[in-house]
C-alpha cells in the first residue's frame, strides 16, 4: 500500500487525501479509491502478477488510442505490480440492472435500453479494438486455441465436475472435449475476445457504458464474448430479451466487417453458450467449493438451471459428454429451487417512490424565429377521473387528455394498492403485461409531432394529462414515461405534476 500511495504522491506531486478500499470480486487484485483535497478521485490498482498487470496496461492504452470507452492508464509503477486509472464511479451494469434481475427477469424498459446500450457497443472493442493490436501482450496466452479450451474443460471437470462425486469415464469423456475443442477452433478469427463480458465488468457514466477488466483478453472469436454477457446465469434474461439484444449485437457488428449468416451464427453461437457454460461452472466449483466464497456458491443452481435450459433446446454432437450433463443436472443438490426476491414483508421488492432521473438528449431546443417570449414549456398531468380533469392555468384549454382505463389496473390485486405507477413491481406489472405500451406508443407518436410543431411555430405551452380510475397506478405510469420521453427527444422543459399524489418534478430545459 505505501507504494501504491508513492506512486500516486509520484504522478499527482501530492499525497491523497483519503484512500478507500474497492469492494473485491474474483480477482486477487486489490483496487484503491484515492481522492484528492479537492475531492478528485483515481482509482489504484496492486495485483499479483506483473504480466497480468502489463497486459490490462497495454490493452488499456491500446484502446485509449483507439478512443473506446475504457479507463485511461494514468500511472505504473516500474515493476508494474501498481498502476492508477481513471475512476469510473461505483455505478456498474449490475447494479443498474438489479431490480430486473431480483424480479427473475422482469426487466423495465430503462434497464432494457442500458442492455441494448451496452451490446451495441461490444462489437466496437472486439474489432476496431483488435485493430493494429499486438496480441502478445495479451495474459495468459494471446490466442484462443485448443490447448486454452481443454484447459477450460478440464477445468470444470476437476473443480466442478469431481466436487460432485458423480461417476464418470474420463477417456469417454476426454475424447468429448476433444471434439468440442477442435469444433471450437474451427473458425479463424481477428477480433478481441475480451472473455469476462458480464455485467459486473460494465460502468456506467451518465447511462453510458466504459469497459473494465479485460487484462485475461486475446485473439479469438467473437461469440464467446455474446454467451458471456447473454447466457449470464443470475442474469435471468427472458428469450425474448435475449432475442432483441442479438438483433442488436448483429446489426451494429456489421459495421465492422461481414457477419456470417444467421443460421450459421445462431449454430455456432450455441455451441459457445454451451463451452462457456462449463467453463463458469469450473470457476464456480473453484471459488466456491474450494475457496468457500459465498457469491460463487450461490451462483450456481442458476448455471445448472441454465444447463437444463441448454441441454433441453440444444443439439450437441457429444453424446457422452451431453449423457453426463444430463445426469449432473439431476443430481438431489440442484433440483429446481425458486428463490423468491429481497422483499418487503408483503412478498414484493419497491424502490424508492422517486422516478427514475431522465437521460436528455444533448443539444438545446430550437424556436421559432417568430416567438419572442421564450421556449415551450410541456406540463404533464395524472389524474383520478373521480376527482376531475385538471385546469390549464395558461389558459389554453388543456390540451390533449388521454384515458388509460382500457388498460389492465394494478390496483386490482391487493400486493399494489400502496404502490404508484412509479414503483418497480407497478412498473414490472404494467411492462410485463404490455397494453400499457401499445397504448403508449399511440400517444407517443401524436405529442411527438405536436411537440415538434409547437417548437416550429414558437408556441410556449403545451398540456397532456393522463386519466385513470384513482390516479395512482396507470395514469402516474403513464405520465412520468411521456414527460421523460418528450424531454429526452426534445430537450425542453417538461413540468410533472401527479396530481393525487402530490408529486411534482420539473425536467429543466437542456
Amino acid at each position: 500500500m505505501h507504494q501504491l500511495i508513492e506512486l500516486y504522491k509520484h504522478w499527482r506531486g501530492a499525497e491523497p487525501a483519503s484512500t478507500q478500499q474497492l469492494p473485491g470480486a474474483g480477482s486477487n487484485r486489490v483496487y484503491y479509491r484515492m481522492t484528492d483535497a479537492e475531492g478528485q478521485s483515481v482509482v489504484g490498482c496492486i495485483g499479483t502478477s506483473r504480466d497480468e498487470n502489463h497486459a490490462f496496461v497495454y490493452l488499456a492504452q491500446h484502446f485509449t488510442k483507439r478512443q473506446l470507452p475504457v479507463p485511461r492508464v494514468l500511472a505504473v509503477s516500474d515493476d508494474e505490480l501498481r498502476y492508477l486509472q481513471t475512476d469510473l464511479g461505483s455505478v456498474s451494469l449490475f447494479d443498474a440492472i438489479r431490480g430486473g434481475r431480483e424480479a427473475g427477469g422482469r426487466y423495465t424498459l430503462k434497464e432494457q435500453e442500458l442492455l441494448r446500450r451496452t451490446i451495441r457497443e461490444l462489437p466496437n472493442i472486439q474489432f476496431r479494438g483488435a485493430r493494429e493490436l499486438d496480441f502478445s501482450n495479451c495474459y495468459p496466452q494471446p490466442e484462443f486455441d485448443v490447448e486454452g479450451v481443454l484447459f477450460d474443460l478440464n477445468y470444470f471437470k476437476y473443480c466442478f465436475l469431481k466436487a460432485t462425486e458423480l461417476d464418470f469415464h474420463e477417456l469417454k469423456l476426454e475424447a468429448d472435449f476433444r471434439l468440442m475443442a477442435k469444433d471450437l477452433t474451427a473458425e479463424p478469427s481477428d477480433s478481441f475476445l475480451y472473455r469476462d463480458f458480464q455485467a459486473r465488468n460494465v460502468m456506467l457514466e451518465e447511462g453510458a457504458p466504459y469497459f473494465i477488466d479485460f487484462q485475461g483478453g486475446r485473439r479469438g472469436p467473437f461469440y464467446y464474448d455474446l454467451a458471456s454477457f447473454l447466457w449470464q446465469a443470475s442474469a435471468k434474461y427472458p428469450d425474448k430479451l435475449r432475442r432483441d439484444l442479438l438483433d442488436d449485437y448483429y446489426d451494429a457488428a456489421q459495421q465492422f466487417i461481414e457477419m456470417p449468416k444467421r443460421d450459421h451464427f445462431d449454430r455456432r453461437l450455441s455451441l459457445f453458450v454451451l463451452f462457456r457454460t462449463l467453463q463458469v461452472l469450473g470457476a464456480y466449483g473453484f471459488r466456491g467449493y474450494f475457496e468457500q466464497k459465498k457469491h460463487f456458491i450461490d451462483s450456481i443452481p442458476p448455471a445448472i438451471q441454465n444447463l437444463r435450459d441448454l441441454l433441453a433446446t440444444g443439439d450437441y454432437p457429444y453424446p457422452y459428454l451431453v449423457s453426463i450433463l444430463h445426469r449432473l443436472t439431476e443430481l438431489p443438490q440442484f433440483r429446481r429451487i425458486e428463490v423468491a426476491p429481497q422483499s418487503r414483508a408483503d412478498g414484493y421488492k419497491t424502490t424508492d417512490r422517486n422516478p427514475y432521473k431522465p437521460h436528455p438528449q444533448d443539444g438545446p431546443a430550437t424556436f421559432s424565429k417568430y416567438d419572442a417570449q421564450g421556449p415551450l414549456v410541456v406540463k404533464v398531468f395524472s389524474f383520478s377521473y373521480r376527482k376531475g380533469i385538471p385546469e390549464d392555468e395558461s389558459g389554453n384549454g388543456g390540451g390533449y387528455v388521454f384515458d388509460c382505463r382500457s388498460t389492465h389496473n394494478p390496483g386490482r390485486y391487493e400486493p399494489y394498492k400502496q404502490l404508484t405507477g412509479l414503483d418497480e413491481p407497478v412498473i414490472r406489472f404494467l411492462e410485463d403485461d404490455g397494453e400499457i405500451l401499445t397504448f403508449l406508443d399511440s400517444v407517443y407518436r401524436l405529442a411527438d409531432a405536436h411537440v415538434e410543431r409547437y417548437i416550429q411555430r414558437g408556441f410556449t405551452s403545451l398540456m397532456f394529462s393522463f386519466g385513470c380510475t384513482g390516479g395512482q397506478h396507470r395514469s402516474v405510469y403513464s405520465a412520468q414515461h411521456l414527460a421523460e420521453h418528450i424531454h429526452q427527444k426534445f430537450g425542453i422543459e417538461v413540468r410533472i405534476c401527479h396530481r393525487e399524489q402530490n408529486i411534482t418534478q420539473v425536467l429543466k430545459n437542456t
